[in-house]
């Protein structure tokens, strides 16, 4: 079993807690480093939901 298959066995049920807490870090990371790396946390906070079953519904997050 992955670190992967553990980490979604764990988080099975609190895919909205562990959805935030990816953002937080994300969102502190960018801080740190003045944004210079947005995009790429961008992705890679989506692609770690998307992992993670953490993806925010399209009706929660209406387009800009």
């Amino acid at each position: 079993m992955s670190v992967l298959d553990k980490l979604k066995q764990m988080l099975k049920g609190h895919e909205d807690q562990a959805g935030k807490g990816i953002d937080k870090a994300g969102d502190m990371f960018d801080e740190k480093t003045g944004g210079k790396y947005s995009g790429q946390v961008d992705a890679a906070q989506e692609k770690l939901k998307e992992q993670l079953g953490a993806q925010e519904k399209p009706e929660d997050n209406p387009p800009a």
